[in-house]
């Protein structure tokens, strides 16, 4: 395997994204390679899956006014390092809120004029403030980057109650077609700014009845909204957006929502996605929270649609190394079932990521005005770990042996395998891997993430 070129990043609490010296193969002529006296523990096979899409985060209001309080050289920086194609991260698929999400300064919808069922004072003036800009220098950096949109809350007035937190949508035929409406008309007027929204989801977290902006729905009710309304409009207006069945999320704790659901499966996309006529708009699933119990089956049943991981579990503004060892398992327990990209929430905040409502959330990045440049937390290095060489259009790849259940790998377009893995115990563990053409034998540390690339 001579022609093979191998890279080996590794991050530990103490020391992060840290090149290492790269382990000779055993069918070189070292013969002291550690990797021909042990059987692999993990070995990349043959098989084929998801085509990967790629990894990003949310544009939101809060995190692009702490990159404001930046200087301007250190917001470029950081930007690169998000966006740029050849940047830390290299983002390529990235959301951003239809109306107020629950980390916007306040809440708000893009048209407030009650009964205006036509839509004709719908606006985004407000999203030209804080979002445009926002989204506009991640595009200059990378112009392939794709996004996708979703609602926290319909307008106030087509809800009941009246009011942006909690509640339903009016089911009234006139208000429904005026929210498919409203769809329409965002993608639209994004379009006159020169953005393209590739997606919409429906609705964020469709079981989330909360106090920030939020509207609960039933299957049932996306099913009927999907196929008699927003699906029609969308093809009546020419629009090339595709509809996701997103963001399903499912209550905690998981066993209360059994006591009433089979699974959020069985009552979202089972319902949605059994009705061909609704099932004719759907381009694909995004499931977030609760919804990582519901991929595995949804993914199974309709292995021809697209799945996203929407929005990644959000700790409490602590960002410890301890948690982001549980996010890493949720990457690869996503990867694992079938999504094609994988989406963290904040990507920038402030000192506790304190949202406009009171609860603190981990981000990648720590926005201190008082130092005048981004704090790198423990999570920015996860996402690394998984980004920085899996491109868009690589193919995530089969792994066996007993340190599959930490890893994933993905073949890329140049025909080099990009391995992600982690040690999650509290002691140094011996990998042994099998290329397919040669075996290596790696030492890692202690509570640790690694990225392996071998190159074609």
């Amino acid at each position: 395997m001579t022609n093979t070129q191998l890279r080996w990043f590794a991050s530990t609490e103490q020391a992060a994204w840290v090149e290492q010296e790269a382990p000779e193969p055993s069918g070189s002529d070292k013969s002291d390679s550690p990797a021909k006296a042990n059987k692999p523990n993990l070995s990349i096979t043959a098989d084929q899956h998801q085509i990967l899409e790629g990894f990003g985060g949310c544009f939101n209001e809060l995190g692009y006014e702490a990159l404001l309080t930046l200087p301007e050289e250190e917001r470029a920086r950081v930007m690169h390092a998000l966006f740029h194609p050849e940047g830390e991260q290299r983002f390529s698929i990235c959301r951003l809120p239809i109306g107020a999400s629950d980390y916007a300064l306040e809440w708000y919808s893009h048209n407030e004029t009650d009964g205006d069922y036509a839509m004709e004072h719908f606006s985004i003036e407000r999203d030209r403030k804080y979002l445009i800009p926002y989204i506009r220098e991640a595009l200059a950096l990378n112009p392939e980057l794709k996004l996708f949109a979703s609602p926290w809350s319909p307008p106030t007035w087509m809800k009941f109650p009246k009011a942006y937190n909690y509640g339903t949508l009016r089911w009234e035929p006139e208000n429904l077609a005026a929210y498919a409406l409203y769809f329409v008309k965002f993608v639209q007027a994004y379009k006159e700014e020169e953005i393209t929204i590739h997606q919409v989801h429906v609705q964020n977290e469709v079981v989330a009845d909360q106090k920030f902006p939020s509207c609960v729905w039933t299957g049932e009710q996306l099913r009927e909204f999907i196929r008699d309304y927003l699906g029609p409009a969308f093809a009546d207006h020419g629009l090339d957006t595709e509809i996701w069945l997103g963001t399903i999320n499912a209550p905690e704790p998981w066993d209360e929502w059994l006591k009433h659901k089979s699974s959020d499966h069985d009552a979202f996309a089972g319902v949605v996605l059994g009705d061909p006529e609704a099932y004719k708009y759907v381009k694909g699933v995004g499931y977030q929270w609760a919804g990582k119990h519901a991929i595995q089956r949804t993914a199974l049943s309709y292995p021809e649609l697209r799945y996203m991981q929407t929005e990644n579990e959000c700790g409490d503004g602590e960002n410890t190394w301890f948690y982001a060892k549980y996010v890493f398992g949720l990457y690869q327990h996503y990867f694992t079932n079938g999504v094609n990209a994988y989406i963290y929430w904040n990507m920038a905040l402030a000192p506790k990521g304190r949202s406009t409502w009171g609860w603190e959330q981990n981000s990648m990045l720590t926005i201190d005005p008082g130092q005048n440049a981004a704090i790198i937390n423990p999570e920015y290095y996860v996402m690394q770990h998984f980004s920085r060489f899996a491109a868009p259009g690589s193919v995530r790849v089969g792994l066996k042996g007993p340190w599959s259940g930490h890893s994933v790998a993905f073949r890329t377009p140049d025909g080099g395998v990009t391995l992600v893995l982690a040690n999650p115990y509290k002691e140094k563990r011996m990998l042994h891997l099998d290329s397919g053409s040669a075996e290596y034998a790696f030492e890692l540390e202690p509570e640790s993430f690694h990225t392996i690339v071998l190159g074609p």
